[in-house]
């Protein structure tokens, strides 16, 4: 890690002056008490559940989507395309295991907003929905893919004929190698990404719900399009949104889901293999605390001394899935440890706009959602805990 110079500490001083006193009070609440007791699983799914409903209600464009984020800065923020996509499923899941129609409901609204938004060709824009240019972006409708199959198989129409159009869009744009390089985000840096393979695994969602093996195959092509860029340590080159470099673990957790996902839909054994090389060069990096810094050089190294909050717990989530696959139970006790280390940064009571949110960073001030709480981190968050509720409970 590099240390700060004089004149990023000066920066640093300068930037918090000028913090609003809620984002002040955050900072210092995270600088002197540092992690909070666990709540335990329950309270944090359910305060997580209420926080997401409470983001669909309060974006600032009240469309029916999910706002990105609440700022300490900027407050609540519009609706975000890429994401309320996943955190469809995620709605539809706990909205059936705990006989809620009201959750189930909340979902649909989100499938209607997607399907009122998909561009003329099938592919979705990137960014926010008040974002420009408006652009048909490769990862932005992977990810809405996803919930528009969760939306098809429950529902059908409209949902299943936007699933097609989107899924269409993907296989025509990608490559011949595998790669999807014609509609990159404008809101990135630019180059290819191995990540998306968290692409493919929407196109594998699609073919399961429509039986279409063209979509699966394309998925399949990404894949082996991606394994070529990990290293024998299991690291994956161009695989940041930012900083390929020190990828952040938020985009290592999604290029690792995505082969997962990918076994699990296929049961390729080389997608199998790869999963272990990451995910048990990882088990090295996590602290006995769950700690995981935020950004992973080439040699596993960590680049910052801040915590990806969603990375962590989407790395957990893989974790999780690998040991109900490979019966390994050192990705258990890991997959714990680092969702005890999340839950601990959650608090489920007080301000309902912060309350069962997750953090971009902990602390507060780390470089990957600085003082925000993301839709994102908290769909994962969710994610992580029901699986390991559910793991924890298959075991007894």
């Amino acid at each position: 890690m590099q240390t700060p110079t004089l004149l990023d500490r000066l920066r640093s001083v300068k930037s918090y002056i000028e913090l609003p006193v809620t984002a002040k009070v955050e900072h210092r609440r995270d600088r002197s008490r540092g992690l909070g007791a666990d709540p335990g699983i329950d309270q944090c799914v359910s305060a997580a559940m209420g926080w997401l409903c409470r983001a669909q209600d309060r974006s600032t464009t009240a469309d029916g989507g999910v706002a990105r984020d609440f700022s300490l800065v900027t407050g609540w923020g519009p609706s975000y395309p890429e994401t309320t996509g996943y955190i469809v499923p995620t709605f539809l899941e706990v909205g059936e295991a705990q006989n809620d129609p009201a959750l189930i409901e909340r979902g649909r609204r989100m499938l209607d907003w997607l399907v009122a938004i998909q561009l003329p060709g099938g592919g979705y824009q990137g960014g926010t929905i008040r974002s420009t240019p408006v652009v048909a972006v490769t990862f932005n409708t992977g990810q809405i893919l996803l919930g528009l199959a969760a939306g098809a198989k429950r529902f059908g129409e409209p949902y299943l004929g936007a699933m097609h159009r989107a899924a269409q869009w993907l296989v025509e744009s990608q490559d011949a190698d595998g790669a999807w390089r014609k509609h990159p985000t404008p809101f990135a840096a630019p180059g290819e990404k191995a990540y998306e393979t968290h692409v493919a695994w929407g196109l594998l969602e699609a073919a399961a719900v429509a039986g279409n093996e063209r979509y699966a195959e394309a998925a399949m092509r990404n894949m082996r399009w991606a394994l070529a860029k990990q290293q024998r340590n299991g690291w994956f080159s161009d695989c940041c949104l930012s900083d390929a470099t020190q990828p952040l673990t938020h985009t290592i957790g999604y290029v690792l889901r995505g082969i997962v996902e990918g076994y699990r839909h296929k049961r390729d054994d080389d997608l199998l293999a790869a999963a272990r090389r990451t995910a048990e060069s990882l088990l090295d990096v996590v602290g006995p605390d769950g700690f995981i810094p935020g950004r992973l050089d080439s040699r596993w190294r960590p680049t910052v001394s801040w915590v990806c909050l969603t990375g962590s717990v989407q790395i957990a989530h893989c974790w999780l899935q690998l040991a109900q696959i490979v019966g390994d139970e050192r990705f258990v006790a890991a997959a714990r440890r680092v969702n005890s280390y999340v839950r601990r940064t959650v608090r489920v009571s007080g301000d309902e706009d912060t309350r069962g949110a997750v953090k971009g960073s902990f602390p507060v001030w780390g470089d990957y959602g600085s003082y925000q709480y993301l839709n994102w981190a908290a769909k994962f968050f969710v994610d992580a805990n029901r699986l390991e509720r559910a793991t924890a409970r298959g075991a007894r």
